[in-house]
């Protein structure tokens, strides 16, 4: 098991750290900063893997986009693509190097029997953010623009695929062991733009990436996709898929490939609540993923608000479980 964002806010070790270090950016660029943040969790907790402090922005930021975080109201990205050209941008990819000394330093650290997963954002969810300059429930400027323009979109997506590889497949050469695409908009879409926007976008980055390192595991987690998960597993070529916690563990236990690993899918709320509410929803979906490989975690990431104690009362279950 490991927990989405598990190097995050709820953790008071990290608010201190940060109330240091100063903002959001400067410490996923810090390499000694976001390695230290990277293995706090692992001192609390006994997870099984360790996720890299980063943020998936940081491939349009490489791309030549202007990067900010604002207090309270999050990214924004500039110029927004709705109204600017790719060709107006100056790429900057040396922006991802720190990134990679992070890897390399965590690595140095990290038990041998803890795996070190590194991630990006697949290629809609960060075009989404790219086009509109910040993020959106509805998406609705990005998924507007795959209709008027679909050629500015395949651009778009073309070069933000070449950038994810490239970015992955520097992670795994600086230490990760697996690697995970967070689809974290993937629900927005119908299923013929899931089909393109989503499932064939993440295919090639699998297969490139394979061809690369044929031994990495990926994992993909297309938020949101819910009846549109089968097709994920089946066209993908993912080694595991992540599922949110709306997707009913027994349906995913039937529906998905037989044998193929999933990962997933306690509501980060449930988590917060703690008590019988934590422990029943936390045996249904150990329950239902018996007869499986299932990598325990949320259905997205955990919230700020998070009881320590709580943590600590899902780990002891899982483990217990487990054993």
């Amino acid at each position: 098991m490991w927990l989405m964002r598990q190097a995050g806010r709820y953790l008071p070790e990290y608010r201190e750290l940060r109330a240091k270090k100063g903002g959001f950016l400067d410490m996923a660029y810090d390499p000694e900063t976001a390695a230290e943040i990277t293995l706090q969790p692992l001192r609390r907790f006994p997870f099984d893997g360790a996720i890299l402090f980063s943020d998936i922005l940081v491939v349009p930021h490489a791309m030549g986009m202007d990067l900010t975080f604002v207090v309270g109201e999050g990214p924004r990205l500039a110029p927004p693509l709705c109204d600017a050209r790719l060709d107006d941008l100056e790429p900057a990819l040396e922006r991802l190097d720190p990134i990679y000394e992070t890897v390399r330093r965590v690595k140095a650290e990290l038990s041998p029997q803890t795996t070190f997963l590194g991630f990006a954002g697949s290629p809609w969810t960060v075009a989404t953010y790219m086009i509109a300059g910040q993020g959106s429930r509805e998406q609705a400027e990005a998924r507007q623009l795959a209709y008027l323009d679909p050629a500015k979109m395949d651009s778009i997506l073309d070069i933000v695929s070449r950038i994810t590889v490239d970015y992955l497949s520097g992670q795994i050469e600086a230490g990760v062991d697996a690697v995970q695409l967070f689809d974290s908009w993937s629900g927005s879409l119908s299923p013929a733009q899931f089909e393109n926007l989503v499932i064939r976008r993440t295919a090639w980055i699998v297969s490139e990436l394979r061809r690369r390192h044929p031994e990495t595991p990926i994992i993909g987690f297309p938020k949101g996709a819910g009846g549109k998960l089968r097709a994920y597993a089946d066209e993908t070529g993912v080694d595991a898929v992540g599922i949110d916690e709306t997707v009913d563990p027994a349906w995913a236990a039937r529906e998905l490939p037989a044998g193929l690993p999933v990962q997933g899918n306690l509501d980060p709320l449930a988590l917060i609540a703690g008590g019988e509410a934590l422990n029943s929803a936390t045996r249904r979906i150990l329950d239902a993923f018996a007869d499986r490989p299932h990598i325990f975690n949320l259905g997205h990431g955990i919230q700020q608000t998070t009881p320590i104690a709580n943590v600590e009362q899902l780990v002891a279950l899982v483990k217990r479980q487990g054993d």
